[in-house]
């Protein structure tokens, strides 16, 4: 009988488990979105993506970005945390989850907060989600059962020891939480919440 891990294609797993969301759920649900949309606050207080020379919410402590629009930050996280609008969790997933990753594991584009030029239109803030899930995709598809269980090394701080496996189940995850929040935005705005 085969040993189970000849027969078992992780790395194959590991990227549909976040592929199919992407293909059938995630992207799909993004399509048309607007500018107005992308930008719509849903609470009084909302982080954003914002004009650098237009205001945040008083609980926002900084504001990352290198150019005309800056995502809005608190560090500490206040509690509760704002509610977020679909251009910051597009951004936060395309470069805080996505990009970094990508560009630390995968030699994939720069990606940080501080350095990233954010979108403020729908369409550039999707282009650019989908060049970080595509450079993110094609790194996770390059593993082997080896780098799968060797450690992600210093650019993850705390979870430096952690073998990449761990890291890749963590990115799925939050890939698939924050793109679901910003599918449910969109239901509530098609349903008149604005």
């Amino acid at each position: 009988m085969e040993n189970a891990r000849d027969t078992l294609d992780l790395v194959r797993a590991l990227h549909e488990q976040l592929d199919w969301h992407w293909q059938g759920q995630a992207r799909p649900r993004l399509h048309g979105l607007t500018d107005e949309e992308l930008h719509w606050e849903p609470t009084p207080g909302a982080w954003g993506v914002r004009r650098r020379d237009e205001p945040s919410p008083s609980t926002v402590t900084h504001r990352v970005g290198s150019g005309d629009w800056l995502v809005d930050v608190g560090i500490p996280e206040p509690q509760p945390v704002p509610v977020t609008t679909i251009a910051w969790r597009v951004a936060h997933v395309g470069v805080g989850v996505l990009g970094a990753r990508a560009h630390s594991h995968f030699g994939g584009p720069e990606a940080s907060d501080e350095s990233f030029a954010y979108a403020g239109s729908a369409d550039e803030a999707l282009r650019q989600l989908d060049e970080a899930y595509a450079a993110w995709s094609a790194g996770v598809r390059s593993l082997t059962p080896e780098t799968l269980a060797a450690a992600v090394g210093p650019a993850e701080g705390a979870w430096a020891q952690a073998p990449m496996l761990t890291l890749v189940l963590h990115i799925n995850r939050e890939t698939i939480h924050h793109l679901a929040e910003a599918a449910l935005l969109r239901d509530l705005w098609a349903n008149g919440a604005r």
